[in-house]
C-alpha cells in the first residue's frame, strides 16, 4: 500500500496576493455594483479590504467561522459571529458580494449560503471540491495542494526542491 502524497507547497508573497486580489476585483467588477459585502474571517479580511477599495464598497461586514484549527487540518466548522441582520435584509433585494481567501472544501461557503442565499461568492483561490460552490475566483490549486499566504509566512531560507523538501 502506497503513503498518501505530502501537500504541495504554493508560498504566495504579498504582492502576488495583491495582485490575485486586484484581479478579483477587476473580475467582479462586471458583476456590479454591490450594495455591501460580507467577508468571511479571518482568511476573507486581506481579499475583502482590497476588494472593498478597487469597486468603492462602504458596508463590510463579517461572518466568522473556525475551520482550520491547527493550520493543517480542518475540522468542524463553528459560527463565532454570524452575518448582521441589516445585512441578511439587504440579500434579499440587493447585491451582496462574500469575498474570502479560498475555498477549499465548500463547507465553510456552504455555512454562509444557509445565511446569504443570494449574494455573490468569490474567492482569490479555489480548490476542485468547492470551486463549484464560488461564482467568481482567480487560480484554481489541486486539492493535495497547501497555500502560504504571506500573513502566515516569515522569512527564511529555503532549501531547493532537488533536495526532497517542498517548502
Amino acid at each position: 500500500m502506497s503513503e498518501p502524497l505530502a501537500p504541495k507547497a504554493f508560498p504566495v508573497s504579498w504582492d502576488q496576493f495583491h495582485r490575485d486580489a486586484r484581479a478579483l476585483a477587476w473580475r467582479l467588477s462586471a458583476s456590479g455594483p454591490f450594495d455591501a459585502m460580507v467577508c468571511i474571517t479571518r482568511g476573507g479580511l486581506v481579499p475583502a479590504a482590497i476588494v472593498s477599495r478597487e469597486l468603492g464598497i462602504r458596508l463590510i461586514e463579517t461572518v466568522c467561522i473556525a475551520s482550520y484549527h491547527d493550520y493543517q487540518t480542518q475540522g468542524g466548522l463553528q459560527v463565532i459571529k454570524t452575518v448582521a441582520d441589516t445585512v441578511r435584509a439587504l440579500d434579499r433585494g440587493s447585491k451582496v458580494l462574500v469575498v474570502d481567501d479560498l475555498v477549499d472544501t465548500g463547507k465553510t461557503v456552504q455555512m454562509v449560503r444557509e445565511m446569504l442565499p443570494g449574494a455573490h461568492y468569490a474567492t482569490v483561490y479555489a480548490k476542485p471540491l468547492g470551486r463549484p460552490l464560488v461564482d467568481t475566483f482567480i487560480t484554481e490549486v489541486s486539492q493535495d495542494t497547501w497555500i502560504y499566504f504571506p500573513w502566515d509566512l516569515g522569512y527564511s531560507f529555503q532549501p531547493p526542491i532537488a533536495h526532497g523538501t517542498q517548502g
